[in-house]
């Protein structure tokens, strides 16, 4: 059957059109996006894409970034306010399903296969087809998710993984910890292992060396730093790469995983530098448990629109009866 797979985020809201069955994506047309600012309304969004899509199917697969489980849906860097009662009355559908974002993710990484998941450290082999899969994406904050596989059949959890507390393992660290201490009472590993976390490596590293730091992008610093043009800012994304495998390692652990896969927005930009950096080193680091996690796969996800692939693939797996 057809279905309107839409991603909404702050900033944008991304459409398609989907074919799912059998509890399956069969397919995922070719992706709108539209900017939230541009609309007052989710409503007002899904009409613009049925202006240029044509008459849309009576079905809707939905991953927001924000918690779903509430009577009215609240995004943090979106004005718009969804209430799931109204969706069938609103946009027109018999059938819906509302999805985390994250763990839309968690449902794109149990379905895409293997042509969309790229090897990074450990076996080179495909991703286990039972147990537990651990799912970690830095963007904007830090997602976490875990896929269990059993007898042919996967469910999804979303967590608040990414706000366990930072565990510094070196002198650099202890001082990243420190500085970030100034501005935060608690400090979680979502403050390093994050978008905005490289600016706070490059602050409490200048002020480690005792460098002045000019406030600046991160957009601009994330570029610099993968172009390797800017020294300071190449020495702090080796130190978020370290702190990734650490992280992604302890995730697995703590989730009793057979195989990793990194997502999120800032995935695919480390793709060719991950495998270059320390973060296989750190990711087996564990002392006694160094040779089981030496064993396990660590995959990325490369699908270009894995928020729209799993929330249909959400879609299908709720409505497959």
């Amino acid at each position: 059957m057809k279905v309107v797979a839409v991603d909404i985020g702050g900033t944008h809201a991304r459409f398609a059109l989907a074919e799912v069955e059998g509890g399956r994506v069969v397919d995922l047309g070719e992706e709108t996006t539209l900017k939230t600012g541009a609309y007052a309304s989710f409503r007002l969004a899904w009409e613009a894409f049925a202006e240029q899509a044509g008459p849309l199917p009576r079905a809707a697969a939905i991953a927001i970034a924000a918690p779903v489980h509430s009577d009215v849906i609240k995004l943090t860097n979106n004005s718009w306010l969804i209430r799931p009662a109204l969706i069938p009355e609103k946009l027109g559908v018999d059938r819906f399903t509302l999805v985390n974002d994250f763990g839309a993710v968690g449902h794109a990484v149990a379905q895409v296969g293997p042509a969309y998941l790229r090897h990074l450290t450990g076996p080179d082999m495909d991703l286990p087809e039972s147990g537990t899969i651990s799912v970690v994406g830095p963007g904007t904050g830090l997602g976490v998710a875990h896929v269990l596989q059993r007898e042919g059949r996967y469910f999804v959890s979303e967590t608040e993984g990414g706000h366990i507390d930072f565990a510094p393992l070196d002198p650099l660290e202890d001082q990243i910890l420190a500085h970030l201490r100034q501005s935060h009472r608690r400090v979680s590993i979502e403050r390093i292992v994050s978008g905005p976390g490289l600016t706070a490596i490059v602050e409490a590293i200048a002020s480690a060396g005792g460098r002045p730091v000019l406030a600046g992008d991160n957009k601009a610093l994330w570029t610099s730093a993968l172009e390797g043009s800017d020294s300071l800012a190449a020495a702090a994304l080796d130190r978020f790469c370290l702190s990734l495998g650490s992280v992604a390692g302890d995730i697995a652990l703590a989730q009793g995983a057979s195989a990793v896969v990194i997502a999120g927005g800032l995935g695919l930009r480390l793709a060719d530098h991950l495998p270059k950096s320390g973060f296989a080193h750190r990711f087996v680091a564990k002392g006694r448990f160094e040779r089981m996690m030496a064993g396990l796969p660590v995959k990325l996800i490369t699908h270009p629109q894995p928020g729209l692939y799993g929330a249909a693939a959400a879609f299908a797996q709720e409505h497959a009866g």
